[in-house]
């Protein structure tokens, strides 16, 4: 039935030969899948996908039926190779639909290079939209300003000090940042966020999945809140980081812990200029020592 409904749905609209179509596929639930996603996976000639395996899984799913030959294996260790092999597919009029894993294909997953490669080589690259861990972690995070502005970073470096150099320039950013990370890898992130103390991180895990988990909370907390008992560190992982505020850059953090302590003792002070500024509270409570002891 799902697949009449996307023939009636889609089918009107011209599907030309010789095109790349990249297709976002669901992130977990398969219920998410779009009815124009479904028709041009029923209508390609060749699916370039991330892993044959899984994508042969998910087709048979919704009733697709492809011949292994149909399948191309596209992924990041053999993407710059295979591209050619798609463009020669395409060049013969085939149309080829590119899907990773899960989600929008060449978002911090396979699919750029192919996409480049196709463009270069003058062939037309089709967007088919659909499910993304980052659009669908903003949506409810509540941490976009008016304008809407924030900052896709991705995955962050494997190595430590890469990540937490990496670390060190976001804190600096009053934008809002998505992060993604894998499950062996997460307890890792939370630590090296740690120390960005009071500023607020919304944490997608398995987002529309059965046990989706959605949490915001001071990134002190993080660690912690991973180790909690359940299954916190499985599955795949979305955060935000929610935007520092405008204080963090103008000093403004400072100027309200010198007149908080003209009024307060020293640790009420530090507590209420960190809601206020969004700065640290280790920071403010060591400016504030350095105050008190030129008085």
């Amino acid at each position: 039935m799902a697949l009449a409904a996307a023939r009636e749905a889609a089918g009107p609209q011209h599907y030309p030969q010789g095109a790349l179509y990249i297709v976002a596929t669901p992130i977990g639930n398969l219920a998410d899948v779009s009815l124009r996603a479904l028709h041009v996976l029923q209508l390609a000639d060749t699916i370039a996908c991330e892993d044959t395996r899984h994508t042969q899984s998910m087709l048979r799913a919704y009733g697709i039926d492809k011949s292994s030959s149909q399948l191309l294996a596209v992924h990041q260790h053999n993407e710059a190779q295979a591209a050619q092999a798609v463009i020669d597919r395409l060049h013969q009029g085939q149309r080829v639909a590119y899907a990773s894993d899960a989600g929008t294909p060449a978002v911090s997953d396979p699919g750029a290079r192919l996409v480049a490669a196709t463009t270069v080589a003058g062939l037309r690259v089709v967007p088919i939209p659909g499910a993304s861990s980052v659009t669908a972690l903003l949506s409810v995070a509540g941490a976009l300003g008016d304008d809407g502005a924030f900052v896709f970073a991705g995955f962050l470096p494997a190595k430590s000090t890469e990540r937490d150099a990496a670390i060190g320039l976001l804190a600096q950013e009053a934008r809002a940042v998505l992060l993604l990370e894998a499950p062996h890898r997460i307890q890792a992130l939370a630590q090296s966020l740690a120390v960005l103390e009071e500023r607020r991180v919304t944490v997608g895990r398995e987002l529309t999945k059965q046990f989706e988990e959605l949490h915001t909370l001071p990134c002190a907390q993080l660690p912690a809140w991973l180790a909690e008992p359940g299954q916190r560190t499985r599955g795949e992982f979305a955060l935000l980081l929610h935007g520092a505020p405008q204080a963090r850059k103008s000093g403004e953090g400072m100027k309200v812990l010198a007149l908080l302590l003209e009024e307060l003792p020293l640790k009420s002070a530090v507590r209420l200029a960190a809601e206020i500024s969004g700065e640290g509270r280790n920071v403010l409570y060591e400016a504030a020592l350095k105050i008190k002891g030129e008085r």
